[in-house]
């Protein structure tokens, strides 16, 4: 019998591999989301469809939560059926979301008060790392928490990291992360931009710099995207700029500044208004194209 009775709530492009992962180990999940498809596709994988988060927490010990935006964790928390009024003490709930620290703060004191633990656990790695359960997990909250659902997260992720014990610690953590990814794709996307004005193929140029200290994984995963001219979506421009925005409030508290990030909030904010914010948010160079009047296509 597994250690834990695990519920997931939110399954979308990580929350349902996410959720798969936990079945594939032997957890028969029980799970709920807005949409009713994603729930009857797992129930017919062996999920146990559920109406409501309050039905998800009557039956877990464990319940994960993936959702877009601090509203909706908060909405599933503290709405009608949800999980403030339904969880049982002593149970824990992993919130998976790229959320805001001051909403993690708000939400694991409201459950404090009733003897349920919280971890903010967001995640790295797109759903290809969902999916292989390669994702790095940065988790917020009580280290002794942490190490009891230790192995539900080594389930989902390769590398998984105790941030700190403050409610937010996750989530800050998360936001430290998006600042990164968003400066290297735009310094990828101006290293390609460059070349490919001067003359150079852009895949050349893209070889050439994975072999030297220039090699990232932003190189080697959305360089392909960048090269082909295929932006769906793993990580998307509406969600990038939601990370930024959180980290630049964050920022403001903490009197640290962020010169870079502001800039990269800007490039995605005219990719929203020319309509591509569902785009990968490698698709920063898009704007960098238009500003430059070229592509940095592949000539092969």
């Amino acid at each position: 019998m597994p250690e834990f009775r695990v519920g997931f709530i939110g399954l979308g492009l990580m929350g349902r591999p996410m959720t798969r992962r936990l079945m594939d180990a032997g957890y028969p999940a029980a799970v709920a989301n807005r949409s009713r498809p994603a729930v009857e596709a797992l129930a017919a994988e062996g999920a146990i469809a559920c109406d409501s988060p309050a039905e998800v927490a009557d039956r877990s010990g464990v319940v994960f939560t993936m959702l877009p935006d601090a509203p909706q964790v908060e909405e599933v928390v503290f709405g009608p059926d949800g999980l403030a009024a339904s969880m049982h003490e002593g149970s824990v709930l992993i919130d998976s979301t790229s959320n805001s620290p001051r909403s993690a703060e708000k939400v694991a004191a409201a459950l404090a008060g009733r003897g349920v633990e919280m971890l903010d656990a967001p995640v790295s790695g797109a759903p290809e790392g969902a999916e292989q359960g390669t994702l790095a997990i940065m988790a917020g909250g009580p280290k002794a928490t942490f190490e009891r659902c230790r192995s539900l997260l080594e389930i989902l992720g390769q590398k998984v990291v105790h941030v700190g014990e403050p409610p937010g610690s996750g989530c800050v953590a998360k936001l430290a992360n998006q600042i990164l990814v968003g400066l290297t794709f735009l310094g990828v996307g101006e290293a390609m931009v460059f070349g490919a004005k001067a003359g150079l193929d852009p895949a050349a140029l893209v070889e050439a710099m994975g072999a030297g200290l220039a090699r990232c994984g932003a190189l080697e995963v959305k360089a392909p995207k960048i090269l082909s001219g295929d932006f769906t979506p793993g990580g998307k421009v509406v969600t990038h700029t939601k990370d930024l925005r959180y980290a630049m409030e964050k920022a403001i508290e903490l009197n640290v500044p962020l010169p870079g990030t502001a800039l990269v909030a800007q490039m995605f904010s005219e990719l929203r208004a020319s309509g591509e914010g569902e785009l990968d948010h490698i698709a920063i160079v898009r704007t960098l194209e238009r500003m430059a009047r070229v592509e940095a296509r592949s000539k092969k």
